[in-house]
């Protein structure tokens, strides 16, 4: 018996579930990916990249997806070759009683306050890190090992049949396709794009990370990558530019030195633009009328990296629950 998978999305969460997919060792099953853009050109490109469940989602079916992910990242980072490291570096607290449940998944204890902003706490712990130029690759290698095929096709909105077009070629699709994904289902417009600039600048030797999202100045973050510090960023709910603003790129750059003074002056390698794909609560479910068999996989707002290998878990138990 055949089954012939089709993945909208070549983003995290898109190449993610395709491995997955491919992996599981399903007899008769072929997967392929559909994109318009390569994965270096996808949002998850632009993206921090650091495990953190940043205005995750809170529920137990979350937590189950959050603790899959960061086991899965551990177990990456064994490799080199993947691009992904274990990096020391410190959360930082602005409010009075801080949210700390995300410390149930890892080992966190508090900061001293030489490290800290005047009147910020912070919690100092241990978590993944990609360099998405070499994880995105290796991520795509890892799937075209295990057969996955890819096509550059676009598959237009649900007004000009969106998924439904795939029914001829396919037997299930999963909709992974970021802030374009409701549009092609054509029953879900409460996807809100939520637009993050960065700022890509050469590494002075600083590979401690730090992220302060309630700084008074705006979000600030400092990512080290093995090719670069990425520097954020910006929450600009319904934004959709995806130029870089020069404006918001000095405000960047005078944030991170101010946390992190060695960073003045920092040699820019590159800039970049991404649209979060927000929503009220993660879709992750099989979504009835259609041709076909259609799996909802979106809504991960700034929380791709972090739920990737979760998502392809529970896109997996879907796909097979009706075998």
């Amino acid at each position: 018996m055949s089954e012939r998978i089709a993945v909208i999305g070549a983003g995290v969460i898109g190449l993610s579930i395709a491995h997955e997919l491919a992996a599981s060792g399903v007899p008769g099953r072929t997967v392929t990916v559909l994109t318009e853009l390569d994965s270096l050109a996808t949002t998850s490109a632009a993206a921090g990249a650091i495990w953190f469940p940043y205005e995750a989602e809170r529920s137990p079916a979350v937590d189950v997806m959050l603790d899959a992910s960061l086991r899965r990242f551990r177990a990456i980072a064994e490799d080199p070759d993947a691009g992904v490291d274990l990096r020391d570096g410190i959360i930082i607290e602005r409010a009075g009683e801080p949210d700390r449940s995300w410390t149930q998944w890892v080992d966190a204890h508090e900061a001293d306050a030489g490290e800290l902003p005047a009147g910020a706490t912070g919690m100092r712990t241990r978590l993944p890190l990609a360099t998405m130029t070499q994880y995105l690759p290796w991520l795509q290698a890892q799937c075209h090992a295990l057969g996955v095929s890819f096509e550059q096709r676009s598959v237009a909105a649900a007004d000009e049949q969106g998924v439904d077009a795939l029914a001829h070629d396919f037997d299930v699709v999963v909709v992974a396709a970021g802030v374009r994904s409701g549009a092609l289902l054509g029953d879900d417009d409460t996807v809100v794009p939520i637009r993050g600039q960065v700022v890509r600048v050469a590494n002075p030797g600083f590979w401690e990370f730090r992220i302060d999202d309630d700084g008074p100045e705006g979000i600030t973050y400092v990512l080290p990558r093995r090719d670069c510090l990425v520097l954020g960023g910006t929450h600009e709910v319904g934004a959709i530019s995806l130029e870089p603003d020069p404006e918001i790129e000095a405000g960047i750059l005078a944030r991170a030195a101010a946390l992190v003074p060695g960073l003045v002056g920092a040699e820019i390698l590159s800039r970049a633009v991404g649209l979060r794909p927000a929503r009220a609560t993660l879709r992750i479910e099989e979504v009835p009328g259609h041709p076909l068999r259609v799996i909802a996989a979106y809504g991960h707002g700034g929380a791709g990296m972090t739920l990737s290998w979760g998502t392809a878990e529970r896109a997996v138990e879907l796909v097979a629950q009706a075998r």
